[in-house]
């Protein structure tokens, strides 16, 4: 019985943890991009890159934390799989060159934009999750020849009303 139960318990572990393998984990580099199609369905998001490849992304906005972005290669094979919205990502923002459209190519679309008119600056939101515990938006701020100004973090008081105070 004793077996039984241990071998039991090291399957439903197994099952656990390969479910929790987020899409572009799945992706391997080299993979043609039907197969990449096939296994996480078509692309909300596809953006030409200037190297003649393509960004292909599964976003989870506006409720979601996560988006999956895929860089295909001119030839149609992946070069890279990545979930885009985390620090790590947002870290490579370039605060005073990148326009509105580096943004875009780099996280997708965002789930809100706003504009502040005494400041004059658009912002862009992106939920994201950080250190898979805390929900934070991440914010772009653009001057209105749009370029990127300013980056900010803020909590995200839709997801964790408990955050109010702390930031």
């Amino acid at each position: 019985m004793g077996r039984r139960f241990a071998w039991l318990r090291t399957c439903a572990t197994v099952l656990v943890i390969s479910a929790c393998a987020q899409p572009h984990q799945q992706i391997p580099p080299g993979a043609d991009e039907a197969s990449v199609i096939s296994r996480l369905g078509p692309p909300r998001e596809t953006y030409d890159l200037p190297d003649g490849g393509r960004r292909l992304m599964w976003p989870t906005q506006p409720m979601g934390t996560t988006t999956t972005a895929v860089d295909i290669d001119a030839s149609g094979n992946v070069v890279s799989a990545r979930q885009v919205l985390q620090e790590s990502e947002f870290n490579r923002a370039q605060v005073g060159t990148w326009p509105r459209h580096d943004v875009l190519i780099n996280f997708g679309r965002p789930f809100q934009t706003s504009y502040f008119r005494r400041m004059q600056r658009e912002v862009w939101s992106y939920r994201y999750q950080e250190n898979n515990i805390t929900n934070l938006l991440f914010n772009f701020y653009f001057d209105d020849q749009g370029v990127l100004r300013l980056t900010q973090k803020t909590p995200d008081l839709t997801r964790d009303p408990g955050l109010r105070g702390r930031f």
